[in-house]
C-alpha cells in the first residue's frame, strides 16, 4: 500500500493482538458474515488508550480477561481493511501469550490457532497476511 493511497483512504483506528499460546501458535478470528481471518481486537473509542481498547475487545469478543500491563507494544501497522472497501485499518499491535481458553462471542463467529511459520489454508485479512504474520516470522528467525 502506497503512502498516497493510505492518505486518500478513510482510516479505522484499532488495537489488535498477536495472541500466542505456549506452542507459539497465534489466534485468528473471523467475524460473523465475513470470510477473512484476522487478529483479535477492535476499534479504539474516543479518549481510550489502545491497550485498554484491546483489553475491552478481547473480553467482549473472546471472554478473555487480560492485564494491559502484560501486553507488549509491537508497533503500528496499516493495511487495506478486509471488510470495509475503501478503508484502511491503522492498527496498534500488542503481543500477549495466554494459556486460557477462548470462546467466540459478540460478532466473532470462529476462532482458529495457526502456526505462523506456515501459510494457513484460510482467507486472511491484508493486515494479518501481509504485515502481522510476516513480522512475527521475522522475529522468530531473529531469535533462532
Amino acid at each position: 500500500m502506497t503512502l498516497a493511497s493510505v492518505a486518500s483512504a478513510q482510516t479505522i483506528h484499532i488495537a489488535a493482538a498477536l495472541l500466542l499460546n505456549a506452542q507459539g501458535q497465534t489466534l485468528l478470528v473471523r467475524k460473523r458474515g465475513t470470510t477473512a481471518f484476522m487478529q483479535p481486537g477492535g476499534k479504539i473509542e474516543p479518549r481510550e488508550l489502545p491497550v485498554h481498547a484491546l483489553a475491552r475487545e478481547l473480553e467482549e469478543e473472546l471472554g478473555l480477561c487480560i492485564d494491559p500491563a502484560q501486553a507488549a507494544f509491537l508497533g503500528e501497522f496499516a493495511a487495506p481493511a478486509a471488510n470495509e472497501p475503501g478503508y484502511v485499518v491503522c492498527a496498534q499491535i500488542f503481543q500477549l501469550t495466554i494459556d486460557a481458553e477462548v470462546c467466540p462471542a459478540a460478532e466473532i463467529e470462529e476462532v482458529i490457532w495457526v502456526d505462523p511459520a506456515t501459510d494457513p489454508a484460510v482467507d486472511l485479512a491484508p493486515l494479518t497476511r501481509d504485515l502481522i504474520l510476516p513480522f512475527y516470522r521475522r522475529s522468530l528467525t531473529a531469535l533462532a
